[in-house]
């Protein structure tokens, strides 16, 4: 069991998504650890926009990872953008998919 940083519930740790920081000062970067192999220490989030825009408001990712500087978060929001987003849907995908409908006269 592990706790969510963003919603802080509980979870089986294969629900949730391992991220670890990498670099030091202003090349402090977030990565997605989903084979949960790279080294340091570790975070887990839900893998949903929602706890992830929860743990940036609350800036939990420096408390989790116990780090001095601001993290760019960028890799990891895109992996949990991709994560969440249905399969077979592009980046457009908020909308739905679309349907393709002819005009003109039926045949």
């Amino acid at each position: 069991m592990r706790t969510c940083i963003g919603c802080r519930k509980r979870a089986p740790a294969s629900q949730l998504l391992r991220f670890v920081a990498v670099g030091t000062g202003a090349e402090l970067r977030l990565l997605p650890d989903p084979a949960r192999r790279l080294p340091g220490r570790g975070a887990h989030v839900h893998p949903d926009p929602a706890c992830f825009a929860l743990a940036e408001r609350r800036r939990a990712f420096g408390r989790a990872l116990r780090l001095t500087g601001v993290p760019d978060t960028g890799p990891l929001a895109e992996h949990v953008r991709a994560a969440h987003m249905p399969h077979g849907a592009t980046d457009g995908g908020a909308l739905g998919p679309t349907r393709i409908r002819k005009v003109g006269r039926p045949t």
